[in-house]
């Protein structure tokens, strides 16, 4: 489902105003956004096939089975030290659509704080006001009926809502057995239940709208979104198959100028001029690794990698911050249905394929819908935390630690924010447990939301004496999980957090499904516990079980880095600035998840639509303003 040949004629044949990097998540939002300008020819490369039709992107309940395929670029950290020397497995989407076809469709919003707080950083526009507008144009929501509202929990407030936007967000039409159970759990560990968690705070008990379009229950994403319905249009030129190089940039005065770039395309290398601007939209793995290609980075990574220096800026691929997970597995009543039952019984899965194909219900609709986010206050002394919090702020009047001071704000008692994701849901999700024949399972995982541990994405250096780095030389991704004084503060967390959702799993009505803790396993008999048969005897309790080395050699990915091509102001430590323009390059801008500065609280990909939303604003305010 790639280019067909006759379309590298047309895309090198076209003189393009624009050229967005990337047809991915954020790419294809501005792509779209910016041919609403016929005055303006828009070209788009993207390495990645063109597929609106494989059942693993488009069924909901498939979801997760495009890992380590095709449509994944299989990037892998370094080997961590805080988990032991590990490696991790790094998902991003190849595939036109990128990693919005292959994420497991959740539909969230971070706190209003979160946004506030890259305002606050210097960058004007930013805040919860001005993203709102941008949220609610990139989205339609499809309400559920009354009585679905009140038999599932679906809250929302309409007027934090999008009713006309190009994706498509609904609530499921139906749920595992577990969810019946989850928001009266939730309640009897005292959490309260959010009704609106779009409108600023996303603190509390919720089930979680999804990236579905409602009638026919498939996935709603960048590609069939926004760029299907579009691609029709004489100015939007898409090039699949096509993996961008470098950038071709030219001397201006004191700064470079972006003229074009260079790509290969079934195994041939071409290269393509532009009028405009270019817009680099390639995640935070391949954003910065493209501007370090190009010469746009620090010195010592560039000319290690055989790169010629143009632009001096070491913040580029610094700043990584990623969620980082634990997946807790519980064995269940196994009269249960599971996704993951279908893979070890054919006749069951043929069963499900076939209700979803002829009425679209079943198990092949549901996805991951129970969720609560909590402040670590919830279930951590206060005193403590502020005393962690004190521990990590930067001394008074120092310059580039106004990151740092909203990190350790973040610790303060009167702060109510999602600190850490609760998602329970049935099926093994573990990659490090294996499950026993004939016995169903469910998953309890844990997200830490504001991780104070931070990394690097860089390219490696040369591999060969007197040549270059090239794009094909996978970057070094080094998130740097639990690293240093900040890193065990992390750690510490997490350890935490597993010790509340035990108990949370533990509490009736939903340890009425349990049948006991498979991973990790308990502790012996003799160690104290929570029991899930006196789990509301407080002499039962047992807040003391350590997960200190369970979490180090169970953390993964959550898949959600951001962060490596900052936004800010020049000088600071930042890469672009509050218009996205990359720092010393004229005609240049990144607009993807890369630019966030600090790490949100929410799943990513309502934010880095409302991200390309407000990018392409900008693009057309300032091309109006030009001529």
């Amino acid at each position: 489902m790639g280019s067909l040949p006759r379309d590298l004629d047309v895309f090198l044949s076209t003189t393009f105003t624009h050229l967005v990097i990337g047809g991915g998540t954020a790419g294809l939002v501005v792509a779209t956004r910016l041919a609403e300008n016929e005055d303006l020819v828009v070209g788009v490369l993207e390495a990645g096939p063109a597929d609106y039709h494989d059942p693993r992107i488009i069924v909901p309940g498939r979801f997760c089975e495009t890992l380590d395929t095709d449509y994944d670029w299989q990037f892998a950290t370094v080997p961590q030290p805080g988990l032991n020397g590990r490696t991790v497995p790094w998902a991003r989407g190849k595939v036109l659509g990128g990693s919005s076809a292959l994420n497991i469709m959740t539909w969230n919003r971070a706190s209003k704080e979160d946004y506030d707080a890259w305002e606050e950083l210097g960058n004007q526009g930013w805040g919860w006001h001005g993203l709102l507008p941008f949220f609610k144009k990139s989205e339609t929501l499809h309400e559920p009926t009354q009585k679905r509202q009140l038999s599932d929990q679906a809250h929302f407030d309409l007027k934090f809502h999008g009713s006309d936007g190009p994706l498509q967000t609904s609530y499921p039409n139906q749920y595992g057995a577990s969810h019946q159970h989850w928001h009266k759990t939730l309640e009897n560990v005292g959490v309260n239940v959010n009704c609106s968690h779009f409108s600023g705070s996303n603190v509390g008990v919720w089930t979680t709208v999804t990236s579905v379009e409602p009638e026919q229950r498939e996935r709603s994403y960048s590609a069939n979104a926004y760029y299907q319905p579009n691609a029709h249009k004489p100015n939007l030129v898409l090039l699949t198959g096509a993996t961008v190089q470098e950038l071709l940039l030219e001397p201006t005065g004191d700064e470079w100028t972006v003229k074009g770039a260079k790509f290969t395309h079934e195994g041939e290398e071409h290269t393509i001029g532009v009028r405009g601007e270019i817009v680099i939209c390639a995640g935070s793995v391949q954003s910065p690794q493209l501007l370090e290609l190009s010469g746009i980075g620090n010195p010592k990574v560039l000319q290690d990698g055989g790169i010629e220096v143009k632009v001096d800026n070491p913040a580029v691929g610094e700043n990584l911050q990623d969620h980082l997970m634990t997946l807790m597995v519980y064995e269940i009543d196994p009269s249960i249905p599971t996704l993951e039952s279908l893979r070890s019984d054919p006749s069951a899965a043929k069963a499900a394929d076939y209700e979803y194909e002829t009425s679209r219900t079943g198990i092949r609709t549901t996805i991951p819908s129970s969720v609560a986010y909590l402040p670590f206050s919830h279930y951590l002394d206060p005193s403590h935390l502020s005393e962690l919090g004190t521990s990590i702020t930067p001394p008074a009047n120092t310059q580039a630690n106004a990151q740092a001071e909203i990190q350790a704000r973040r610790f303060s008692h009167d702060q109510n924010l999602g600190q850490i994701e609760f998602n329970f849901d049935l099926s093994n999700y573990s990659p490090f447990f294996e499950s026993e024949p004939g016995k169903r399972y469910a998953t309890m995982l844990q997200m830490l939301q504001y991780p104070l541990s931070s990394g690097s994405i860089h390219i490696p250096p040369c591999p060969h004496r007197g040549q270059r780095t090239r794009v094909e030389n996978k970057p070094l991704i080094d998130p740097q999980y639990y690293a240093g004084p900040k890193g065990a503060i992390d750690l510490e967390m997490m350890a935490s957090a597993q010790r509340f959702a035990h108990k949370i799993v533990s509490t009736k009505p939903l340890a009425d499904i349990i049948v006991r803790r498979a991973w990790p396993p308990p502790p012996p008999p003799a160690a104290p516990r929570l029991s899930l048969q006196d789990s509301h005897d407080s002499r039962h309790e047992n807040e003391e079980e350590d997960f200190t080395d369970w979490v180090r050699d169970n953390t993964t990915t959550d898949w959600h880095p951001v962060g490596t091509c900052a936004m800010g102001p020049r000088g600071k430590g930042y890469v672009v600035d509050e218009r996205l323009r990359v720092h010393g390059v004229r005609g240049l801008r990144v607009c993807d998840a890369s630019i966030m500065p600090l790490q949100i609280s929410a799943h990513l990909q309502a934010t880095v639509y409302a991200i390309g939303e407000k990018g392409a604003q900008l693009i057309l305010e300032d091309w109006e303003a030009r001529v």
